[in-house]
Order: C-alpha cells, then sequence, then structure tokens
C-alpha cells in the first residue's frame, strides 16, 4: 500500500468517527439514525457526477473511436451504479426511519429508482454484445443518449412547484442553509473522504480495465499469427 492509502485510512476512520460523535438531530423521529444523512447525501453527489461522466466519455469514444473511452465509460457506469444502489438504500433506510415506511412513492424515491433502471439497463447493455468496438459505441451511445433523463429525474423533475409540494423529502435543507453547524461539518469530512475513496478505486478500475484491453488485443494477435489461441 502507498503512503497516501494509510492516510485514506486513517482520514476515513476519523470522519465515521466524527459522524457519531455530532449530537443527535432533535427534529428527527430516531435522532441517533439521522446519521444516515452523512453518507447518503455524499453517495447522491457522488453518483450524479458519474453519470455526467459516462456521458463525457461515450461522447469522446463516439467522436474519436478510441478504446480508452470505453474504459473510462465502463468505469463511470460501474461505479455510478454502485453508488445509486448505495444512495437507494440509504434512502429507503431513511424513509423508515423518520416516516415509518420503506416505500411511500415519494416523488424523488420514484425518480431516482427510474435512475437505477438506466444504469442497470447500461450494464446489461455492455454485457449483451461479445465484440468489444460495437459493444463499446452501442453503450457509448446508450451513455450519451442517457445523460438528459438522468439529470431531468434527478436536478428537474424532483423541484417542479407541484411536486415539490407532493414530496416528504427535505429538499430545503441543505439547499435553503438549514443544515446544523455540526451535520455540515459531518457531511462535508464523510463526503470528501468518501470522494477521495472513490477516486482511488476509480483509477484502479480503469487500470484493471485498460490491462484486460491489452490482453484481449494481445490474444487476438496471437491467433491470427498462429491460427490457434
Amino acid at each position: 500500500m502507498r503512503p497516501m492509502h494509510y492516510v485514506l485510512m486513517v482520514g476515513m476512520a476519523a470522519a465515521t468517527l466524527l459522524a457519531f460523535l455530532v449530537p443527535d438531530a432533535d427534529q428527527f423521529q430516531k435522532p441517533e439514525l439521522a446519521r444516515i444523512f452523512f453518507f447518503h447525501f455524499p453517495s447522491a453527489l457522488i453518483c450524479s457526477v458519474f453519470i455526467f461522466l459516462s456521458g463525457w466519455f461515450g461522447f469522446w469514444l463516439l467522436r474519436t473511436r478510441d478504446m480508452k473511452w470505453d474504459v473510462r465509460n465502463a468505469a463511470s457506469v460501474e461505479m455510478g451504479a454502485l453508488y445509486g444502489v448505495f444512495t437507494m438504500a440509504t434512502g429507503i433506510l431513511f424513509s423508515e426511519v423518520q416516516w415509518g415506511t420503506w416505500w411511500q412513492w415519494d416523488p424523488r424515491q420514484t425518480s431516482f429508482l427510474l435512475v437505477l433502471a438506466i444504469f442497470g439497463a447500461g450494464i446489461a447493455i455492455r454485457g449483451a454484445f461479445s465484440d468489444e468496438r460495437r459493444r463499446a459505441t452501442i453503450s457509448a451511445a446508450y451513455s450519451v443518449a442517457s445523460l438528459l433523463p438522468s439529470l431531468f429525474l434527478i436536478f428537474v423533475f424532483p423541484r417542479l412547484p407541484h411536486i415539490e409540494q407532493m414530496s416528504f423529502h427535505p429538499s430545503q435543507t441543505v439547499t435553503g442553509g438549514l443544515l446544523d453547524g455540526w451535520y455540515r461539518v459531518g457531511v462535508l469530512s464523510v463526503g470528501f473522504m468518501l470522494a477521495w475513496l472513490t477516486v482511488i478505486v476509480y483509477r484502479m478500475r480503469v487500470r484493471v480495465g485498460e490491462l484486460e484491453f491489452q490482453r484481449e488485443q494481445f490474444d487476438g494477435s496471437l491467433e491470427a499469427v498462429g491460427g490457434g489461441a
């Protein structure tokens, strides 16, 4: 392990400890469980970043036909789906703790479920084609085409006036500056360390994808020269 990885481990432990030392939220049904927000909110932001990245990398793959963009696109879709699942899981837990039901068809819950379906379809598309070039092209086109619908479902639809009135989701807590000072520190600390961890894992996933692509190219060259695997 590199020295920075040890720093990351210590930082993650410190941020997690801080999350448990923050005072309970009095307005919460179960005040001690309000700390779910420390992990729920950063996960949603990171998921949104990967939606942008998958569309961006897909665009460059279609423009340049360089397979390095396919590796980055695949990593972005996988990481985005992972954080999407984590966001949904913590959101469902938040719903049960605060409102007494695991699923209440809240507009934000429903719209984010559709975003997860979009991610799932992207992963399914990648597994449906054996030819790497065709898989890369179709996956890139899907990432670009799904960018606007995903952003609409996350940032626009839940904030439509008549939709926002129907939602139980505390959307004004962050945007309206209503977050308590200690909770602001907790969210920033956990969010920063989680983002740092994400960058490291993402770079590792890209490196693995590059090695897999090089191996496939090497195997193909052997078959072309020798007539067999």
